[in-house]
């Protein structure tokens, strides 16, 4: 039995809030249900729902702790992507492949554009940048949603920290020399879902390709966990290298949607609302 739209990584923050936002038919796989580092699971499971739209949700996120765990970072960020698309083509499918602002070093003064230079600062980046170049290379039928900062009612966030720390400690004390766009994963889901949509409509080369998809405006780790404790407690700047993780952390993830807004018509709103729109929901 075929399907619109098969999703993947079905438990994580953005996959769970589109199988509750989807209106085609869809097939959600959740990892205990698809391993997508697993090639021949991969194939089996996109051959037998023949789905038109693959949405690949599924990542290791772990940025730190994938400095210690190379091979498990790349078998499923460069090696799922690469089988998914792999029987995508099979099908002729397309794939909607979620990345990260992690590959980009950070070092831009500005926005970053879809084609500027990559030059990831860790082994979680680096994984994402090889899932990248192995969907382009196996697939042309493809979209690339470079996304940051992602937080949602599901899962654990930099919202849920903040909000837990809060109520344990008398002072917060956040990075502020790291800036990018917060993600609700509301709406990023509800862009995954517009760009399925239109390929699933009218599929057209001119759709195909990679594009940046953050919340609007922009904020650094330090304004915005403000913004979610508001005056409960105070919250004190701090430097990156006061803050030292074993991964090195772009300070710069600001992403350029005009592309996305231009080929699609999609424009996330300001990351203030989707804050709201969660801690509403909590």
């Amino acid at each position: 039995m075929s399907v619109d739209l098969l999703l993947t990584g079905a438990n994580g923050q953005l996959g769970w809030e589109v199988a509750r936002r989807a209106t085609r038919s869809l097939k959600a796989l959740t990892r205990a249900d698809l391993d997508i580092s697993d090639r021949s699971k991969v194939i089996e499971a996109i051959a037998m729902s023949k789905p038109k739209v693959v949405i690949n949700a599924g990542a290791y996120t772990a940025v730190d702790k994938a400095e210690s765990d190379r091979d498990t970072a790349f078998a499923v960020n460069r090696d799922g992507p690469s089988y998914l698309a792999q029987a995508c083509t099979r099908i002729c499918a397309t794939l909607v492949h979620i990345s990260t602002d992690y590959v980009f070093d950070g070092k831009k003064a500005a926005a970053y554009l879809e084609d500027d230079p990559v030059a990831p600062l860790g082994v979680y980046g680096a994984s994402k940048l090889a899932g990248e170049e192995a969907v382009r290379a196996a697939l042309s039928a493809h979209v690339i949603l470079r996304t940051a900062w992602v937080f949602g009612v599901h899962g654990n966030n930099f919202v849920k920290t903040m909000l837990r720390l809060a109520s344990e400690r008398p002072l917060l004390k956040v990075v502020d020399d790291q800036r990018g766009c917060p993600t609700f994963a509301g709406d990023l889901a509800n862009a995954v879902l517009a760009v399925a949509d239109r390929i699933l409509e009218r599929p057209a080369d001119h759709l195909f390709g990679t594009f940046h998809c953050v919340g609007g405006g922009e904020v650094t780790w330090c304004g915005f966990a403000r913004s979610i404790v508001r005056s409960r407690v105070p919250v004190e700047a701090i430097t990156t290298a006061q803050y030292p993780t074993p991964a090195q952390r772009p300070s710069n993830s600001v992403l350029d949607c005009e592309k996305l807004d231009r080929v699609y018509g999609v424009k996330l709103r300001p990351w203030q609302q989707g804050l709201e729109e969660m801690l509403a929901r909590l």
